[in-house]
């Protein structure tokens, strides 16, 4: 090998790359303290999902109509499944609207 390839190869101390950290720490630095969501239908045993119920489907969809999603909302997969297909049963029926239009 040529000297260009052997200083290539080197082992010795290797130098942090700059992502605009001033400490050059850890990459999680900066993000906060986030708690652990929980699901709030497993934490309660007496809530349940009902498409009926439009007060407790309301904070599972967005202002824009979305439904949110589970990383968000802390729903544990089985629930969320269900809340899904409530909102989705209440669309049907005109309970919840599909979309809202800015207006």
């Amino acid at each position: 090998m040529s000297k260009d390839m052997d200083s290539k190869y080197e082992k010795g101390p290797r130098k942090a790359k700059d992502n605009g950290d001033a400490e050059g720490g850890d990459e999680k630095r900066g993000r906060g303290f986030s708690r652990r969501k929980v699901c709030r239908f497993c934490a309660d045993k007496n809530a349940k999902v009902d498409y009926k119920d439009q007060a407790t489907l309301k904070y599972f969809v967005t202002e824009r109509g979305k439904i949110i999603p589970r990383r968000i909302s802390g729903n544990c997969a089985l629930h969320q499944r269900s809340v899904a297909r409530a909102i989705k049963q209440s669309r049907g029926l005109a309970l919840i609207p599909y979309l809202v239009l800015a207006g």
